[in-house]
């Protein structure tokens, strides 16, 4: 069990990669702390946990507010003793979220607020806890587009996902010296409700897959493996990196016939 007795906290846990890797996490050992403000998803997944045997309870968390995101690291060390791995991994996708003229301004704020300042409050007060704990790992979801552009205009969500993967690495060296790691999950386009609400037209996703070397999207349980490894001690000298899980994408620039 590559995680056994570790404590875990998973924002974004009632679906998704969120879902996806709660459960892989407590088949691997973990207690795991579902974060979420979809109730009833959210105590879904700890249930699913339970149910096969594992270890698991729901807190809501709004990670834009300050407040829920202290609370919810709370949560963890009250109810398992500690905190061992943290994945900041809630995000949004706004269905407005275009390019730069037409994007309103509430559709940006809510973004960041989301995407940014929720992955700076899951580390502000989780970052303590690892240190009571010994260490840690924290893990954050960045995405391909902090390092390319994307084919259909979304700037709120780009710049957000550029500024977790910029944190990120301020982070791990800040924290280098105290056995705490910190790496940004940089996922390719995937097959998620997140993704598919926003490519709602057949012609929006072809102009995604057409640039996926793979020529599929990836599937929410691939990006769980690949922060498995990053929450556990097999990765104890990768710190400070955009892990890519993308299919090749940022690797092409052309269309493989």
């Amino acid at each position: 069990m590559r995680l056994k007795d570790k404590v875990a906290l998973i924002t974004g846990g009632s679906s998704g990669i969120g879902r996806e890797t709660a459960l892989l996490f407590a088949k691997e050992g973990a207690a795991v702390v579902v974060a979420d403000v979809n109730d009833v998803a959210g105590q879904e997944t700890a249930d699913l946990i339970k149910a096969q045997g594992g270890q698991a309870v729901y807190v809501r968390a709004d990670v834009s507010k300050a407040a829920d995101c202290e609370n919810m690291v709370a949560v963890a060390e009250q109810t398992f003793g500690k905190l061992n791995v943290v994945f900041n991994n809630a995000g949004i996708m706004h269905s407005d979220d275009d390019n730069a003229v037409t994007t309103e301004e509430s559709v940006w704020d809510l973004t960041m607020n989301i995407n940014v300042k929720g992955v700076f409050f899951g580390c502000k007060y989780a970052i303590p806890a690892l240190r009571r704990a010994g260490g840690g790992s924290i893990i954050n979801t960045a995405s391909f587009v902090a390092l390319l552009g994307a084919a259909t205009p979304q700037v709120a969500y780009t710049a957000s996902k550029g500024a977790v993967l910029s944190m990120s690495r301020e982070l791990a060296v800040i924290h280098a010296r105290e056995n705490i790691r910190v790496n940004a999950l940089c996922p390719g386009p995937l097959r998620t409700e997140l993704l598919m609400k926003f490519l709602n037209t057949e012609e929006k996703k072809q102009r995604r897959l057409v640039h996926i070397p793979m020529g599929r999207f990836g599937e929410a349980k691939e990006m769980a493996y690949a922060v498995l490894y990053l929450a556990s001690d097999e990765s104890s000298y990768v710190t400070g990196t955009e892990f890519l899980v993308d299919g090749g994408i940022t690797a092409a620039y052309v269309t493989p016939e």
